[in-house]
């Protein structure tokens, strides 16, 4: 995922042409699910939380990753 600082989240492209957006509040609350705006797709966002912890410097140094489910 990569910071946007125009809409303040880590965003991740969605297949609908669109972006998946998690905030940086959402992942210091616990948060885990990323989702489109545009469509129902949602992503599961794996990242460390002490990366979003108030003493952790930001961005951090390990962006969050996209977990995308695969078709079978």
């Amino acid at each position: 995922m990569e910071w946007d600082s125009t809409l303040n989240a880590f965003t991740y492209q969605c297949p609908c042409g669109d972006l998946f957006q998690i905030s940086r509040d959402e992942l210091s609350s616990g948060e885990v699910i990323a989702h489109c705006p545009s469509c129902t797709l949602v992503v599961k966002v794996i990242y460390d939380a002490d990366d979003f912890s108030e003493d952790a410097a930001f961005p951090p140094t390990h962006a969050p990753k996209a977990l995308v489910p695969q078709a079978h």
